[in-house]
């Protein structure tokens, strides 16, 4: 555990952040411990600038586009009457409009309609830290329309973020750059999670407001709030056209998250054109049935004290996540381009940013940020670093007061594990009672959450047949948040993203979610963002082959284990039994920056002679050899329920008077993993003869086999019939892989 001193806990925080991003970052951006400063809080107070700009009535939705050009002029004073927030706000959108216009690229029309509620957000409300992107109570903000993101570049920039320097931002979506083409949390400190794919980014919210909820709940005391702090969102009518987005808003209305507040951003236009053409739905109608409190800033533009008093009504919202929708016009400013879909996704062109800048009375070149903006941001780093240095005192005295909590708050902020929590484990001799993997999996589940107290999760509405219960606590659920059993309904692609959100929030969380493997095709552009954003999700997948029997193809994976171990930073694990089965979790818990899918079976396995938690944390290692010299007449290799098949194929074969080597390949992402000498140990490329067996597509097989070995699988979808019966049509069977070993040697 880190030291006692809350100074220290801020530090090893950070010291973690810097590993996390020290091989990708060059040392100029990387954040110092030498710069983080702490002072004694001096009651720093935020200034907050308020807009002189007179409230106008909104073009209705009709008329919008015929008037928006002489709205940006009419609104525009000359240079000696603009504000210093209109000014601020005009800083975001050159900012965004130079770097999209230098690299060629990206999305200037969301920058430049949202601004004045980034420049809001990010300048009047967030409590945040420039020097220490990683503070614990930071408030959280999530672009889910990421395609927008130099607006969050511009935000960080100007607000003193080191991650994003003037020359990031003309690196704009360059060759390792800071600032790539859609927001990365793995690249760029001040980004929270990686966000692109639409929709995704509102449910790591959400994810990201549970934590919150969560944290508070157990750690919170009447003396001593010590968790506190608000999830912000950007959404656009992308994101509420993607089906994940009604999923995990659905929840956060469920769960009562008053801490989650999203502007979905209503520009009515998409890469085709106005959404009229495929989305006229009331999206306000739509939330408050989800159970949100929702608010309607007409005037998203210039009506700035509007933006203020809605975030003002969400925060005094405490039971309900709270929408804003805020209608805007893409693109604002630009006198022939505003307010359709030529600004959403291509650069304006020089002549249009000319167009742009005389219309919105900006005299100044590229990426220049003026000395009175500059002046006025310049106030977040000494306020960031009292926000924190205040936290810190408050968690010294929680610390005094309430030494258990602390200590496992402390654990879950920092991401150190407990000492010892592995020996939790359970252990499993071949003498133990055959089980279902997914059975020997809650066993884990109950093992561990004694001892990791940042583990927490739950199932797509199959809790009972996952075996994912937590037995000693309850559900998750609005007035119940201490829980730490999470009910998901059945959302596979919201509850994966979520506990992205989970993961991401703080480096102790380990967030589990279950459902069938067949079901991963609902939710894989989750579990993608998984590997991509370092997000060290338990996938916990049971019914995992045809083994599970009468349900039939439609509920049978076959090309689900080839399509994962294709996917990059991932750990596909089929464990064989109960060690096995530990082993996987293990190799789970401690690999925060890589996210594992754990296929499990439905029916019972036996505890196999030989199988480790050691041998899994290796991916693939030796069960049983009757050879001498590393030469083996045939290596048979088997993943999961197979490699039982695998074991009783070599008792065979070695009566038949053959030397034979069983090998378990749990995981071959961790085999890959392992020196050549140790991969030459287990599979030596003077042995051809190699059969590998799996309910599975063979597909990937070559690589493991060679070419003159064979691969026994199922390279066609199932069939409904119980489990006995399908394994010996497909023939997986013992005979079957004698018969093909006998081929061999």
């Amino acid at each position: 555990m880190a030291s006692s001193s809350s100074l220290t806990l801020s530090q090893a925080l950070l010291a973690r952040a810097i590993s996390y991003h020290g091989s990708t970052q060059s040392s100029d951006h990387r954040v110092s411990l030498s710069t983080l400063s702490l002072p004694t809080f001096s009651g720093l107070k935020s200034s907050t600038p308020r807009s002189s700009t007179s409230r106008r009535r909104f073009p209705t939705r009709s008329n919008q586009k015929r008037q928006v050009r002489a709205a940006a002029v009419e609104t525009i004073g000359t240079a000696a009457e603009t504000s210093l927030v209109e000014k601020s706000i005009n800083t975001i959108r050159f900012l965004a409009i130079d770097a999209v216009e230098k690299a060629n690229s990206g999305h200037p029309g969301l920058p430049m309609g949202c601004a004045p509620m980034g420049h809001i957000l990010y300048d009047e409300v967030m409590k945040y830290n420039p020097k220490n992107p990683y503070w614990f109570n930071r408030d959280r903000f999530v672009l889910s329309a990421g395609h927008g993101c130099m607006l969050q570049y511009a935000l960080l920039h100007l607000a003193g973020y080191d991650s994003v320097l003037e020359d990031d931002l003309k690196n704009f979506r360059q060759w390792e750059s800071k600032t790539p083409g859609h927001p990365e949390n793995f690249e760029t400190p001040g980004v929270e999670v990686t966000t692109g794919p639409l929709g995704q980014g509102i449910a790591n919210a959400v994810g990201l407001a549970l934590a919150e909820k969560h944290l508070a709940a157990r750690f919170n005391k009447p003396d001593n709030e010590i968790v506190d702090h608000y999830t912000y969102v950007i959404v656009g009518d992308g994101c509420q056209m993607e089906g994940i987005s009604n999923e995990a808003c659905s929840l956060a209305g469920h769960w009562g998250l008053g801490k989650l507040i999203a502007f979905y951003d209503d520009n009515h236009i998409s890469i085709d054109g106005d959404t009229d053409i495929a989305f006229t739905e009331n999206v306000d109608k739509r939330f408050e049935g989800l159970g949100w409190h929702v608010i309607w800033v007409k005037n998203g533009n210039t009506g700035y004290d509007d933006i203020r008093a809605a975030i003002k009504e969400a925060k005094a919202v405490k039971d309900k996540p709270t929408l804003i929708k805020v209608t805007t016009t893409i693109g604002y400013g630009s006198p022939n381009k505003s307010n359709s879909y030529s600004v959403h996704g291509s650069a304006l062109g020089a002549k249009e940013v000319d167009a742009t800048r005389k219309n919105l009375g900006w005299p100044y070149e590229p990426f220049h940020v003026p000395e009175d903006v500059k002046a006025h941001w310049s106030r977040h780093v000494p306020q960031g670093a009292a926000f924190e240095a205040e936290w810190n005192a408050k968690f010294a005295e929680y610390e005094k007061k309430y030494k258990e909590e602390a200590a496992e708050l402390k654990s879950i902020i920092t991401g150190e594990l407990p000492a010892g929590w592995e020996k939790a484990l359970p252990t499993y001799t071949p003498e133990s009672p055959a089980d279902a993997t997914r059975n020997l999996s809650q066993q884990n589940l109950n093992a561990l959450v004694k001892v990791l107290p940042g583990l927490l999760g739950g199932s797509a509405d199959l809790a009972s047949s996952n075996m994912t219960l937590l037995k000693m606590y309850g559900d998750f659920q609005t007035d119940t948040p201490e829980e730490r059993n999470v009910r998901f309904g059945v959302r596979e692609h919201g509850m994966g993203a979520i506990c992205n959100g989970i993961a991401l929030h703080s480096p102790g969380l380990i967030p589990y979610c279950a459902t069938f493997f067949v079901f991963t095709d609902y939710m894989r552009a989750a579990i993608r963002i998984s590997a991509l954003s370092q997000a060290g999700v338990i996938y916990v997948m049971t019914h995992d082959s045809i083994g599970l029997g009468e349900d039939g193809p439609t509920h049978q994976p076959i090309e689900h284990l080839a399509s994962f171990r294709a996917m990059p930073n991932i750990f596909m694990l089929r464990p064989a039994d109960g060690n096995e089965t530990a082993g996987a979790y293990k190799v789970a818990v401690l690999n925060r920056k890589t996210p594992s899918i754990l296929a499990l079976s439905r029916q019972k396995l036996p505890q196999l002679a030989g199988t480790s938690i050691e041998g899994v944390e290796k991916g693939g290692y030796v069960i049983s050899d009757n050879s001498s010299g590393n030469n083996p007449d045939v290596i048979l290799i088997g993943t999961g329920s197979e490699l039982e098949i695998a074991a009783k194929a070599a008792d065979g074969l070695r009566k038949e008077g053959k030397t034979v080597r069983v090998v378990s390949l749990v995981s071959w992402e961790l085999f890959d993993e392992q020196s050549d000498a140790y991969k030459e140990s287990v599979l030596p490329s003077s042995v051809s003869a190699r059969v590998s067996i799996e309910a599975g597509s063979t597909f990937g097989w070559e690589k493991i086999v060679g070419p003159k070995g064979k691969a026994i699988g199922i390279d066609r979808f199932g069939a409904s019939a119980p489990a006995g019966r399908i394994y010996k049509e497909f023939g997986l069977t013992p005979e079957a892989v004698v018969a093909a070993a006998k081929e061999l040697c």
